[in-house]
């Protein structure tokens, strides 16, 4: 192997852990020249899928995980005029806001996104 890159090697692991808190004047350097840690960059969390959920019952269309890079785990729910929950779907989206009781017909559709750990939509 070559002797250049054992020798960086240290200074890389450096970057991503500090078991003794003795890297501090080097963390401090290098953060101005990565100022963005590889996680800040990339965010990737597990979101649970399922397209089709009736209540009571289990996924029966499109039961699995999704990879949301840079993207929100979502429930979406689907309620009755009446307020009985219909139907429920969870997945990856980009673009994820909360919303509550959206028209759709005579539906009402709510919205719910979350990033906080993976599997989080889930609890939700």
């Amino acid at each position: 192997m070559d002797k250049s890159l054992l020798l960086g090697l240290p200074v890389l692991l450096c970057c991503f852990r500090d078991l003794k808190g003795e890297m501090g004047p080097f963390r401090a350097a290098l953060s101005h020249l990565l100022p963005y840690s590889l996680a800040q960059i990339i965010e990737m969390i597990q979101c649970r899928t399922c397209h089709i959920q009736f209540p009571r019952q289990k996924c029966s269309r499109g039961r699995g995980l999704c990879t949301a890079v840079n993207e929100a785990c979502t429930t979406g729910r689907i309620y009755k005029n009446d307020g009985t929950l219909w139907l429920t779907f969870r997945g990856c989206l980009k673009n994820c806001a909360n919303v509550n009781n959206i028209r759709w017909s005579v539906y009402l559709v709510n919205f719910r996104c979350c990033r906080s750990h993976d599997l989080c939509n889930e609890d939700i």
